[in-house]
């Protein structure tokens, strides 16, 4: 069956470092366009960063530009967020989403939380 699992979260000091992980079964993960959102307490869930199937293009939202980095490694179905400089308005359960490059069939992983306070 499909899965997504996150993994990585933590409680962090600001200016800390994370790195999440979210790893990918039951589909053909390198069709699959990937994705991180978050959601914090009181607010939508919204676009962090997104990394293609096909040229690995990445796009990331203006809040962590130069910060946070996504990338992807087919061989290992995995999809990375390595997230550097962190603030405590970073604090969120981080999701990943997989969405396939030929249509709109998208799968959601369960979340992983990410705390940062001193």
């Amino acid at each position: 069956q499909v899965q997504l699992v996150e993994s990585g979260g933590g409680l962090v000091q600001p200016g800390g470092s994370l790195r999440l992980s979210c790893a990918a079964s039951g589909f053909a993960f390198s069709l699959y366009g990937m994705s991180w959102y978050r959601q914090a307490p009181g607010k939508e869930r919204e676009l962090v960063a997104s990394i293609t199937s096909t040229d690995r293009s990445t796009t990331y939202a203006d809040s962590v530009k130069g910060r946070f980095t996504i990338s992807r490694d087919d061989a290992k179905n995995t999809v990375y967020l390595q997230m550097n400089d962190l603030k405590p308005e970073d604090t969120a359960v981080y999701y990943c989403r997989a969405v396939y490059r030929f249509s709109g069939r998208n799968y959601w992983g369960q979340g992983t939380q990410v705390t940062v306070s001193s």
